[in-house]
């Protein structure tokens, strides 16, 4: 699975690089699970539902989830991570 990142999550993972580095290596961990193996149980994958319906999410911990939708088959386009409260805001 190929994924890129809109504006504001590479921003946000800037930032998080220079901030959190931990979590910042984490998040990279899974993303690279993501691209091998995207229905990895770890990744908790799912479709979410309500006025983000288009969209799915996984887990990079217990509370920081990342955002994203599918641009076509082979390629995701990752919109939002953060705290759960925070990317399920509608």
């Amino acid at each position: 699975m190929e994924y890129e990142f809109s504006e504001k999550v590479y921003k946000k993972l800037k930032r998080l690089k220079r901030k959190d580095y931990e979590l910042f290596s984490l998040i990279k961990i899974k993303l690279e699970i993501f691209r091998i193996d995207e229905k990895r149980p770890s990744l908790r994958l799912h479709k979410l539902s309500g006025g983000m319906m288009e969209s799915w999410s996984i887990s990079i911990n217990e509370s920081i989830r990342m955002v994203f939708y599918y641009r076509n088959k082979r390629r995701v386009v990752f919109t939002n991570f953060g705290k759960h409260e925070e990317v399920y805001k509608r």
